[in-house]
């Protein structure tokens, strides 16, 4: 299962590709957290408003006030406060699910509970963008994304220019794992000069982050980077919308 799940994720990155030119007038820089634990809300909604910029917030209705990584995930009073903020809200399944593990079928149900989640806690609130649980994806679900939602955002990293599947755009992970491993001025100055998009995903927020999310100070440094770079910094939406130059190839 393990060997087949990895050749599906493959496939996916260089398969069935719905290509669109990633061309903004000047670089941008996108921040989102997926799931999500109630500190990517309580910790870093504040820093946020520090900087003044707004992120995307990846939800699963189905987390809401539960655990997830042993973390307490966010509450809908969270999710009401942030999007009264003006953080965009996009859709993460319903029940944080592996698209390799549901067919077609199963997908549109989980996309479905979610939207419905949402939209009846956020006033009818529509999601517009996606981002797939685990960085999971394969071919069948890119097809439904892309049906269903301006993009999808998945985890392969690197700066978004040029050509680049709308299903599937390229993130980093703002996570304590793999923070270490980038040179992150690098990455800013590479998409402030070439015009391109960098986004990137966290999870937790804490002065002891699990592997999978960042410190209050990396979340700071990230966002001050990004604006000694000269970077405009969008939610993930918002910034696809204004691109003069996303259109299809």
């Amino acid at each position: 299962m393990q060997l087949i799940d990895q050749m599906r994720r493959r496939a996916a990155c260089h398969l069935d590709r719905d290509p669109v030119r990633i061309a903004p007038g000047r670089g941008v820089f996108s921040v989102s957290f997926d799931d999500f634990p109630e500190t990517a809300w309580t910790e870093a909604g504040q820093i946020l408003a520090d900087h003044g910029v707004r992120a995307t917030y990846y939800v699963c209705g189905g987390l809401e006030g539960g655990t997830n990584l042993d973390l307490p995930q966010f509450r809908t009073a969270h999710l009401e406060a942030l999007a009264a903020a003006g953080h965009e809200v996009g859709c993460h399944t319903f029940g944080h699910t592996s698209v390799l593990r549901l067919d077609p079928a199963g997908l549109e149900a989980s996309l479905d509970a979610n939207a419905r989640w949402v939209g009846e806690r956020l006033g009818g609130y529509r999601m517009t963008t996606f981002a797939y649980p685990f960085g999971d994806a394969s071919m069948t679900a890119k097809r439904v994304v892309r049906r269903r939602f301006a993009l999808g955002r998945g985890v392969r990293e690197g700066v978004n220019r040029g050509p680049e599947d709308r299903a599937l755009v390229k993130s980093i992970g703002l996570e304590s794992r793999r923070l270490p491993g980038y040179d992150l001025e690098s990455l800013m100055a590479e998409t402030g000069s070439t015009s391109g998009w960098l986004t990137a995903y966290g999870h937790d927020v804490s002065d002891r982050p699990t592997p999978y999310g960042c410190r209050p100070e990396d979340l700071d440094r990230v966002l001050r980077l990004a604006r000694a770079a000269g970077l405009e910094i969008r939610p993930v939406g918002e910034a696809f919308a204004a691109m003069s130059g996303a259109i299809n190839v």
